[in-house]
């Protein structure tokens, strides 16, 4: 399980996300999880009518099995848990952790802000999207929770490097994406999930 979060919006979250979801699709099925709500038109759908991740949550009595009935396939391997409606009593966050560990290949795009405890305990990886920005770092810095590795989004012309924000978080930067017209171009058309810019993927392959 990979949770992707950003501790300031604007971070790329949910590029990155749908992009390691399509990514590890080419190997084997494949589970994105928006907890965010633009997952479905990242990848150039409509936004799904049905229930979501929030509805199952609302309901005490809820399992896994229902919750694997609210994901509509998206590509080929990949199927999306869209984020749905409600507010979920907190209780119920461990109670997901749970139920997404008998779905395959899962990729959470969390959003911005601090991820909730239990899904960052339960991920195989808890990876902070973030430019090296130093208002970014410092709001990431202040957050209790930790993530394991780093994806940095960069930008020309910043004065911090790779470097600098493994030491300012504690953790290593396991992949670098550069800031790329193309992938703008691709989400804006609708088009990421059928053209996945070569150079993004050779980026993520070590996030993946």
């Amino acid at each position: 399980m990979i949770l992707c979060w950003a501790a300031k919006g604007g971070s790329g979250t949910t590029v990155i996300a749908a992009a390691l979801a399509l990514l590890a699709a080419q190997q084997h099925a494949t589970t994105l999880v928006d907890l965010a709500g633009d997952s479905a038109v990242a990848l150039g759908h409509a936004e799904p009518a049905g229930p979501g991740v929030l509805d199952w949550m609302t309901s005490p009595t809820a399992g896994a099995e229902a919750l694997a009935r609210l994901a509509v396939e998206v590509g080929p391997n990949l199927h999306l848990l869209p984020r749905g409606q409600g507010e979920p009593p907190p209780g119920r966050w461990a109670d997901l952790a749970a139920a997404l560990q008998h779905l395959p290949g899962v990729v959470i795009d969390a959003g911005t802000g601090e991820p909730v405890a239990a899904l960052h305990d339960a991920a195989t990886q808890s990876l902070l999207v973030t430019r090296p920005c130093f208002l970014a770092l410092r709001r990431a810095v202040q957050l209790s929770i930790k993530p394991t590795g780093i994806v940095l989004v960069d930008e020309p012309g910043r004065a911090l490097r790779a470097r600098d924000v493994e030491h300012a978080l504690a953790a290593p930067v396991v992949a670098e994406v550069l800031i790329d017209p193309a992938v703008a171009r691709a989400v804006d058309a609708g088009l990421l999930a059928s053209r996945l810019p070569r150079a993004l993927v050779q980026q993520l392959r070590n996030a993946a």
